[in-house]
């Protein structure tokens, strides 16, 4: 079993406050990308019974990238400020998430 890692105490608000930034600016941008390739306002949803399973299955991959993306630039972002800050990395080990 791996260990979990401990990120330094002043990065946990940090990170809370950028997770939830990066999440409402994720959704902000999906909105946007959806618009620009569909020219619908609204996305679909897994359960929405008039839409086709590639229309379902495009907007769920678009919407992962973009919230992948935006999530791991903000956790980069956040990372570098607090080593700049504190001289220390907020990750001990490398890794990727738990």
């Amino acid at each position: 079993m791996a260990k979990k890692r401990k990120l330094p105490l002043v990065y946990k608000p940090v990170g809370f406050v950028l997770g939830w930034a990066s999440g409402a600016l994720a959704g902000a941008a999906f909105r946007k990308a959806w618009k620009a390739i569909r020219h619908e306002d609204d996305a679909p949803d897994a359960l929405d019974r008039d839409r086709g399973w590639g229309e379902i299955l495009l907007a769920a991959a678009v919407q992962g990238a973009i919230f992948a993306a935006v999530r791991s630039a903000a956790d980069r972002t956040g990372a570098k400020a607090i080593e700049r800050s504190t001289g220390v990395w907020p990750a001990q080990d490398k890794g990727g998430r738990d």
